[in-house]
C-alpha cells in the first residue's frame, strides 16, 4: 500500500462522523463553525394551533404575502428576527437593509439556522430557504443583494417575528 493511499485512508475516516450529520441534515452547511440545529420532525398540522392561519399558510404551505403588506418592511430597530413558528433567531437587525422588493430582507441569516432547497415552483431554478428547526418555509435567497456576499435573503413578513434584544427572546417551542 502506498504511502499517499494510506493517508488518503485516514482521512477519509476521520471525516466520516461529519460528513453523516451533514447528510442527515443535522448540520446546515458553513464551513467556518458548523452549527448543530436539530429539527423538531414535527408534523406540519401540529403548528396549525400555535400560529395565525395566514401564517400557517407561508410557513407549511409554502404561500407568499403580497408584497408590501409586512409591518416588518418598517421595522429598523435593533433586534433579532425569529421564527414565527418555533421562534428560532433567523436574522439579526443589523443585516436587514430596505431591497424595494416590498418584502423584509436580510444579506445574511444566522449561521446555521436556515436549509435550503431546491425550488421549480415557478419553473426557473431558485433557491428556498426554511427554518431548520421546524423546517417552516421563510422566503428565497437570490444573487442580487448588496456587497460584499451579495445575497438578498427575501423573507415573508408572516413567517418571521421581531423582538428588540435577546434577553426578550421568547422561549423555543416545539
Amino acid at each position: 500500500m502506498k504511502r499517499r493511499t494510506f493517508l488518503q485512508g485516514i482521512a477519509v475516516v476521520t471525516a466520516l462522523p461529519v460528513i453523516s450529520l451533514y447528510l442527515s441534515g443535522k448540520i446546515v452547511a458553513n464551513t467556518v463553525n458548523p452549527v448543530v440545529v436539530e429539527p423538531l420532525g414535527k408534523p406540519h398540522e401540529d403548528w396549525r394551533d400555535l400560529v395565525s392561519p395566514e401564517a400557517y399558510k407561508v410557513l407549511f404551505e409554502e404561500q407568499t404575502e403580497s408584497p408590501g403588506s409586512s409591518e416588518l418592511n418598517h421595522e429598523h430597530s435593533d433586534g433579532t428576527f425569529i421564527c414565527a413558528a418555533c421562534y428560532l433567531p433567523l436574522f439579526e437587525s443589523q443585516h436587514k437593509y430596505e431591497s424595494g422588493t416590498g418584502w423584509p430582507s436580510f444579506t445574511q441569516p444566522i449561521a446555521g439556522h436556515v436549509g435550503t432547497k431546491r425550488d421549480y415552483k415557478l419553473i426557473i431554478l431558485r433557491t428556498e430557504y426554511h427554518c431548520a428547526r421546524c423546517g417552516g418555509h421563510q422566503g428565497h435567497v437570490f444573487k442580487d443583494g448588496p456587497k460584499p456576499r451579495g445575497e438578498r435573503w427575501c423573507n415573508n413578513g408572516l413567517a418571521l417575528k421581531f423582538v428588540l434584544r435577546t434577553d426578550e427572546l421568547p422561549l423555543l417551542r416545539g
